[in-house]
């Protein structure tokens, strides 16, 4: 008799980098293949005013911003690319621009679409906190909101919801002061 084999084998790190390119994004969790949807234009357009703004504030405080498409290798198994990840001035220095970043980021930054927001709350979500990322901000732009999610042990808890017209406060980043527009 033939030894039983798992009727969808594990994907790590290694195979998806086998892969030949095609265009399209994907995450690993525990080694199940997710496919990220291509954004439509409003997600692009909150994801740029967040960079500059984020941009303008790793010039002044140091740190580094990076944004989508990008992989964060946080197991062999376990493969994110938040649409928007900043690294501290105390921690840039583990992000080799030459090589996969294998290291959470201290504020990964998702932006909500019928499409990504299960699972961007869900298994996402739980999966950056286990990997230590400090801060979480999940963006609505259809609510015009962004949910601060700050790390408490090995989960997020909701520190503040900033509405359209507010000024966003961070925990993590505490000299920053951004306008919630979308």
């Amino acid at each position: 008799m033939a030894p039983m084999k798992a009727a969808y084998p594990r994907v790590s790190f290694a195979d998806l980098e086998k892969w030949p390119e095609d265009g399209r994004r994907y995450e690993l969790y525990d080694g199940e293949v997710y496919e990220v949807p291509s954004p439509f234009p409003l997600h692009q357009m909150v994801s740029a005013r967040l960079h500059l703004a984020l941009a303008e504030y790793v010039r002044e405080h140091g740190g580094i911003v990076l944004y989508a498409p990008l992989d964060i290798v946080l197991t062999d198994y376990d493969v994110v690319q938040p649409d928007l990840l900043l690294f501290t001035r105390e921690r840039e220095r583990l992000v080799n621009a030459r090589q996969v970043t294998r290291v959470p980021p201290d504020l990964a930054i998702e932006i909500l679409s019928a499409g990504t927001a299960t699972n961007d709350r869900g298994r996402k979500m739980d999966l950056l906190a286990r990997h230590g990322v400090r801060e979480l901000w999940l963006v609505d732009p259809e609510a015009e909101t962004i949910e601060i999610y700050t790390l408490q042990g090995r989960a997020f808890v909701l520190a503040d919801i900033a509405k359209a017209g507010a000024v966003l406060r961070s925990p993590l980043l505490p000299d920053l002061a951004l306008n919630a527009t979308f």
